[in-house]
């Protein structure tokens, strides 16, 4: 009788491992790339926060392997084409969904 308990403690003890191996190896995002997408939102931040002319704006931004989000309001239409082509200029960037509003 102490065997077979013995016997399915380990049991469970081996499905329990497998389990946390299965869940650990569909992650959806490596923290490599975390890194890079933080780095990215960083920077286009910095440039946007650099141009005078986007100081007055409040322009969000995300970024979710490699493609760029940038949202909020502004001006004009030359101010939309203007934050997406900081946005792009960013290194490592794939692509940018451009969803800013003009006001």
């Amino acid at each position: 009788m102490k065997r077979r308990n013995v016997f399915i403690g380990y049991l469970v003890l081996l499905m329990f491992v497998a389990a946390l191996a299965v869940c650990a190896s569909t992650r959806a995002e490596s923290t490599g790339k975390y890194v890079d997408d933080s780095v990215i939102t960083t920077k286009v931040k910095a440039l946007l926060a650099e141009d005078h002319f986007f100081k007055s704006f409040k322009i969000g931004v995300k970024t979710y392997k490699g493609t760029v989000q940038l949202s909020g309001f502004v001006n004009s239409h030359d101010a939309v084409k203007k934050a997406g082509e900081i946005a792009r200029s960013v290194e490592g960037v794939r692509s940018v969904k451009n969803n800013l509003i003009v006001k």
